[in-house]
Parts: C-alpha cells; structure tokens; sequence
C-alpha cells in the first residue's frame, strides 16, 4: 500500500513549524506497516523528490493489493497451533512472504505466497473432507482448513498472537487517551486504535478475491474491487466490506471498433435496461454465493434499491458485505477521498476524530435512517479544511483544472475527472496543529447558517440552497444529488448543538495541565455522553407530560359529555 509517510514528508518544504509536527507523526505512519515474515529494515532517508517518486496512486495501490490478495490463501486451523508448525508444513509449496493469524468464528491464518504457483500447489494437495453426518457442497475454493490427523501433543502447544479486527470498547479509550500528554497526542492515538491496520485492508482484498473466484465461474473476465471506507483510507476496524462486481472488461465500452472488414462478436442475451442486466447479474451471483460460497451467510439479495445489492455476512472474515455492480461513480469518490487524505496527513487524522465523535454521540448510526452518514461527515471536514486561511485542501474545481488527458472521466454523463499525480498539487502554507482543527471545526459548524446554505466542496464556499432539506451537502459528482437528503432537523440540530458543547469543552482543556491521571479530559471528555443529549431527553420527556395532561384533559370532557 502506498505510504503516507512519504507524503507527510512531501509537503513538509514552506510549512514552517508543521515541519516539526509533522516529524512527530512520522513514528505513528510507521507503524502502519505489516509484519512480513521476512524481516524488512527502514530505507535511508532520501530527499523529496525521491520521496515523490515512491508515491503510488490509488490504482496503483489496488492493483498491488489484489496481486496480493491473488497469490494468498485463507486457512483455518486449531487453536493454539504453533504459527512455526504451520509454517514449516506450507513452506513445502513455497516461499511464503506473508503470514498472520486472527480470530473469527475460529482462529484463521491469511497465508500469502511470493508467487501463484505455491498457491496451485497447495490447492492441488488438498483434499475434499469426509462426509459425516451432513453432505458437502464440491466447490474448490482458496478457503481451506488444517487439521490435526491423530492426538495433538499438548506439550507443544502455543498461543499465538493474533491481529485486532475490531476496535477498543469506548470505555478503554477514554481511558487510553487521557493519559496522553497533548490533545494532538490524543488525535493521533485515537486514530491508531481505530484506523484499519495493514493486515486488515490484506484481508479485505482477499475476501473480494474469494468472491471474484465464485463469480469467475459465470463471468470468466470479472473482478471484485472494494471501495468506500475499506480503501479510502479513512477506514476503521470493523466496518462493512463495500465491493462492486466490475464488469467492464466484459462490455463494448473500452471497446475499439475497426473501421473496416470483418469483426467477429459473442451472441448475447439481450435486456431492455442495463438496469435489468445488473439486477440478473446479483441474483445470480446471490445465489451462488448462498448455495455454494463456503462461509457466506445470510445472503440477502436487495435488487429493488437504487443501487441493487446483495448483502451477507463473511463469517471467515468477520465482515459484513454490500456487493453491487459497475458502482463507477462510487469508485471515483472513493479515489477522491483516498487523494485528499493522501495530501496531508491531518485531513485523516481529523476526519477519524470527527467520525469517533459523532459516533460516539450517536450522530452516526450503522442502522438506515435520519442520521449524518460518515461520508456526509468527510464531506464536511473537507468543506471546513478548504475555508482555512490559508486552505489546507484544495477545491474539486481546482483538482478538475490540474488533470490531464489520462484523467479525463465521464460517467452516465457526470463529470468525473480529477487530477491523480500529486506532484502537480500544490498547497498553501498552514501552519495550525490538530487541537485547533478540531476547535475550529466545531465553532464552524456550531454557526453554519444551514437554513440557507449549503455545503459544496466543488467550489468551497457557500452556496444558497437550491432545495429545502435541513442539511444539503452537494455530491461531488453527481452534482443534482444530496448525500444528506435522508438528514432531518431533530438530527441536525442535535449536532449542532453538539458541535457548541464540544468547542467549549476544548477551550476549557486550554486551562488543563495534563497529569498523566485517568482524568478525562481534552479530546477524552468531548467523547464522553453529552450535556446536550441529556437536555434533549429532558424537553422530550416535558413534552410527553404534556400531551399526557392533554390526552387526560380529553378523556374528562369525554366522559362530561358523555353523562350530560
């Protein structure tokens, strides 16, 4: 995956004393990064235009995750086996450049090999478990078991250490955070503990791998990308795998037509809509995933929505999974937010706070509904970054101006196109750290005229509201579209008058010294449950008595009525 850390360093020339900011992260990227199997050592520290060099763009980091994913196997094996008794017995296929183990449904190890004929090797050694009681369904997949043959020497056996999947409870991060020294230092932590880890984003990939072996069975020339939060590297453990069923290298789209002789085609079956198309498609692949894909569960197919889905939980993995179909637009976003994170390291740190923080309020909810979305949420700290002064990101507009013939990209008629060299971005010079972003997010909103305006990080500025809803955030691309249409007043007042409560809690840690006790404060005590849910709890509850003295009142007149 590509490195922030050399992209923290890329921007540091101009920043004055974010220079020195931003080499107080540097050990924090760094830990990012996976354990190989194979030790790696740190490279020499190179100047910036080296540093450039090594920085990938979003497709070149797909792409190197799913040549990953495709020389990798997934196994699951019994508890406490040692990782070098596994080792050892893989090896024989050949040399294995990754390997890590987790818990789920089961202890599991993701095995990857340094090429994929190891991984037919191994496939090839396998065998067809013996029916017991139940029957087997013979799909060969890359999800396989080790199993002891005879009694396992229980002197032998080892625990090993296992990576996270999920996140700390609230409880132990308030605690965790606390005890930091600095707000900024609580920022960084908190992201740390919440953001995806390097064997996770290995997992996920291979997960959508697993799935595209299925769906090859159908459409031979398909692939399986994730997107949103488990590639845009705003990504936090335990969120939901968002994948789509690309099926572009299967249409006349990319297409070159000769302009004379013969030209030979596949006969096709024919639909009125490409709508039509995808629907059959998912069911199909619905089906297969409920009837033959080994570890899928709950295989829900939702062909009816806007954008048809079919959802299942990946018990192997642990995710829960949406998979739709030739979602292009979707993708562009998602390589949208992966280029703003990519341009300064705070853009992450920032959208990670205020993700924990409406979370933790429940601003934000995993359940459909009126609430603020998480991408609604980066929308919006991008919008408040972009009115910085000086800005700290540039506007979509500008990004549009700087592409070049390779980036051009339109989409169902929505224009898509943005600059992907980093190199031709240059930003301004801003110097403010973590803790007075997070301040002056909170007073930006805490005032925003929403009655009027609306949010557009197209142009970053305000705009007049061209339809009324409590909260309207344009789509970056599809322009005509609110992302927060689904947003009510109850809900947006609630944040807010919690963007209110939140900016006075950070003031008042400016009069805090930092102790190292399990004291909440800072960032600490703006997570802990809010003044302002408990005083909406108390009108509610006002009201209720209200209408229950008027539901009395109603009921006497009733019975007046009824004796006269």
């Amino acid at each position: 995956m590509a490195s922030s850390y050399a992209v923290c360093r890329l921007h540091m020339r101009g920043r004055g004393n974010l220079a020195t900011y931003l080499q107080g992260i540097d050990t924090f990227l760094l830990r990012r990064i996976g354990t190989n199997v194979a030790e790696q050592t740190e490279a020499p520290r190179k100047d910036e235009a080296d540093e450039k060099d090594r920085w990938k763009s979003f497709n070149a980091v797909q792409e190197e995750r799913r040549e990953q994913a495709a020389r990798s196997v997934l196994i699951s094996y019994p508890p406490k086996t040692s990782k070098k008794k596994i080792v050892n017995y893989l090896s024989r296929h050949g040399d294995i450049k990754k390997y890590f183990s987790y818990e789920s449904y089961g202890t599991y190890a993701v095995v990857e090999f340094a090429n994929r004929e190891s991984v037919a090797s191994i496939l090839e050694g396998a065998s067809i478990p013996s029916a017991s009681h139940e029957s087997t369904v013979p799909f060969k997949s890359r999800l396989l078991s080790l199993r002891n043959i005879g009694t396992a020497d229980s002197s032998k056996l080892q625990t090993n250490q296992h990576q996270p999947q999920t996140t700390i409870p609230i409880n132990e991060l308030i605690e965790r955070l606390s005890k930091e020294k600095s707000v900024d230092q609580q920022i960084i932590s908190l992201t740390e503990a919440y953001q995806l880890t390097e064997e996770n984003s290995r997992l996920r990939f291979l997960v959508c791998s697993l799935l595209e072996d299925i769906s090859a069975a159908y459409f031979p020339d398909c692939s399986i990308r994730p997107f949103g939060s488990s590639v845009n590297g705003f990504g936090k453990l335990g969120c939901d795998l968002d994948m789509f069923l690309d099926l572009d290298s299967l249409s006349a789209r990319n297409m070159k037509m000769p302009e004379t002789g013969l030209l030979l085609e596949y006969q096709m079956k024919r639909v009125n809509t490409e709508r039509a198309v995808t629907q059959s498609i998912l069911s199909v692949i619905g089906n297969c995933l409920d009837q033959f894909g080994p570890g899928c569960v709950g295989v829900q197919k939702i062909l009816n929505a806007r954008c048809p889905l079919v959802r299942f939980s990946h018990q192997p993995s642990g995710f829960q999974c949406d998979l739709t179909a030739n979602n292009r637009v979707a993708m562009k976003s998602t390589e949208l937010l992966y280029l703003y994170g990519e341009l300064d390291p705070r853009v992450r740190f920032l959208v990670f706070t205020v993700r924990s923080w409406a979370r933790a309020h429940s601003i934000t909810s995993s359940i459909p509904g009126a609430w603020i979305t998480n991408f609604s949420l980066t929308v919006m700290v991008l919008f408040f970054l972009q009115n910085r002064s000086p800005p700290i990101v540039p506007t979509l507009d500008h990004l549009r101006d700087l592409a070049g013939p390779a980036d051009d990209s339109v989409i169902e008629g929505n224009n898509c196109t943005f600059v992907s060299d980093v190199s031709k971005i240059q930003l301004q010079s801003n110097t403010e750290t973590l803790e007075q972003l997070l301040c002056a997010f909170f007073e930006f909103y805490a005032s925003f005229a929403f009655t009027k305006m609306s949010i557009n990080i197209r142009k970053g500025k305000e705009q007049n509201k061209p339809e009324v809803s409590p909260l309207y955030i344009q789509n970056p691309f599809e322009t005509s579209l609110n992302i927060s249409k689904n947003v009510n007043a109850t809900q947006l007042d609630r944040f807010v008058s919690l963007c209110k409560e939140s900016s006075w809690q950070l003031q008042q840690s400016e009069t805090v010294t930092p102790s190292g006790c399990a004291t909440p404060w800072g960032l600490a005590a703006v997570l802990l449950p809010s003044q302002a849910a408990r005083i909406k709890v108390h009108k509610k509850r006002r009201r209720e008595a209200a209408s229950e003295r008027v539901k009395s009142l109603l009921e006497s007149l009733k019975n007046k009525n009824l004796q006269s």
